[in-house]
């Protein structure tokens, strides 16, 4: 695209002129026509009272007056009285003795110049024939005088336009000119406002103009979306500072295990470092994978396989495969519950809250699914300490523990929650935290039922 020539405040102020001068022409022309027009319409008005006038001298005297008498109106105006012949009966002084000048064809009221007028009658005249039948025969008596107002109107409007629409035009740019700067004044102070923004520091703000105009709006949507940037940056880098941190420590454990090994080569317990070794790195490789999983929801790259998926013989498989200890996990799920999604993604949500759910147990684990109108809903009920009111947003955060000493032993980095909450919401499900039965947490998973599943649990519809 080639760049434009020309500053936008040019372009504009060009535009508007061009539509300011084709407007003030457009008007001009418009009340020349009229003007035009209603002149015509004047003199074609005193001619035919002339012609009218002639009409009655006849009716009244018995005869045509030798000469016509000149209009009372127009002391220009000539005056012709035809047969239907074309015969003239009588004519005004100057027109004595001359053939018909004008004659209006048969059955029309046009008169139609003839060459005897040529060299007689100049151009420029506006003639009238009006038909009348005196003494019981027809007559035409055609009327006419020299259109030199109208030639006056047209030299007076030419006059006008050729000194008034430059001054008007002259005018009408400046006034855009200052109008526009004047506007766009503000759209330059908010653009080197943003151009001293960097993205070191989203912090600062565009002015904002008092105004509730379309450059107010730009400058609060402007600021609006410096907002949301600056919360992303900063969620960004505390993202970054945790992710770096919570590497840093099974990274940390390995390192040690094998330099202590090293340093006592003959005296350390092998087998044990290497468990010790594996043990952290499996707990990095699970790290680094909820990392991922989170940078795929970040992208919006989450779900990409949607088939039908059997929740039920999910939640079977889970519960056969988590390693609970001494917890004990019950399962009540009807069958054929079937959503719409990513089996591996969906299996991955359920897993970390039944996981969530074991590590704060005290003896029982209770996960309950159902279908109610239209919607599958799973509730993950522990008997443990529950979560405070007030936190039960916050634990889906990213990095979240609400438990002081962060439980870095047990591996959980605080991401079990915030990914599914993203596999939740990818899959345009809801979930929530109230209390449990039991007297611990329970976390409610909403999902849509896939199209065509039988509905085995009819009531109200689900709520979290």
């Amino acid at each position: 695209m080639r760049p434009a020539r020309f500053t936008l405040r040019a372009r504009v102020t060009v535009a508007a002129g061009l539509a300011i001068s084709a407007a003030i022409i457009g008007g001009l022309l418009l009340m020349y026509t009229l003007q035009m027009n209603s002149i015509r319409s004047m003199i074609d008005g005193r001619l035919r009272s002339y012609a009218g006038h002639i009409s009655e001298l006849r009716q009244q005297n018995g005869d045509w007056p030798d000469p016509l008498p000149s209009s009372s109106f127009d002391s220009n105006a000539q005056a012709q009285v035809l047969a239907a012949d074309g015969t003239v009966l009588a004519a005004t002084r100057s027109l004595s003795g001359m053939p018909a000048l004008y004659v209006p064809p048969a059955g029309s009221d046009t008169p139609v110049r003839q060459p005897a007028a040529d060299g007689l009658i100049p151009d420029d005249v506006r003639v009238v024939a009006v038909r009348t039948v005196v003494d019981g025969r027809q007559v035409i008596i055609v009327t006419g005088t020299a259109s030199g107002l109208l030639a006056e109107v047209d030299a007076d409007f030419t006059h006008r336009l050729l000194i008034g629409v430059p001054i008007i035009l002259g005018l009408a740019v400046g006034t855009v000119w200052l109008i526009v700067g004047r506007a766009l004044r503000r759209v330059e102070q908010i653009r080197q406002a943003v151009t001293d923004i960097t993205s070191a520091d989203l912090t600062q703000r565009v002015p904002e103009p008092e105004s509730r105009d379309e450059i107010g709006k730009l400058a609060r949507t402007m600021n609006d979306m410096l907002g949301r940037l600056d919360e992303a940056a900063r969620k960004q880098r505390r993202f970054v500072a945790d992710a770096s941190h919570e590497l840093r420590s099974p990274l940390a454990a390995i390192r040690t295990t094998l330099e202590v090994g090293l340093a006592y080569q003959e005296r350390a317990r092998w087998p044990e470092i290497a468990e010790q070794a594996t043990e952290q790195a499996q707990r990095l490789e699970v790290l680094i994978q909820q990392l991922l999983v989170l940078a795929r929801a970040d992208d919006g790259r989450l779900a990409l396989c949607r088939r039908p998926v059997d929740l039920t013989g999910l939640l079977d498989e889970i519960r056969a495969t988590t390693a609970a200890g001494s917890v004990r996990i019950d399962l009540r799920a009807d069958p054929d519950l079937v959503v719409v999604g990513d089996a591996g993604h969906l299996g991955r949500m359920l897993r970390n809250l039944v996981d969530n759910a074991v590590r704060y147990a005290r003896d029982t684990v209770t996960v309950t699914a159902a279908a109610n109108s239209g919607m599958v809903r799973v509730d993950v009920d522990d008997d443990g300490p529950g979560i405070p009111a007030a936190d039960r947003e916050r634990v889906f955060g990213r990095f979240v523990r609400l438990d002081e000493s962060r439980e870095r032993g047990t591996g959980n980095a605080g991401l079990g929650l915030a990914i599914a909450r993203e596999i939740v919401d990818t899959h345009h499900g809801c979930i929530g935290i109230t209390d449990s039965l039991a007297g611990g947490a329970r976390v409610t998973v909403v999902l849509p039922r896939a199209a065509g599943a039988e509905q085995t649990v009819p009531g109200e519809p689900v709520r979290v």
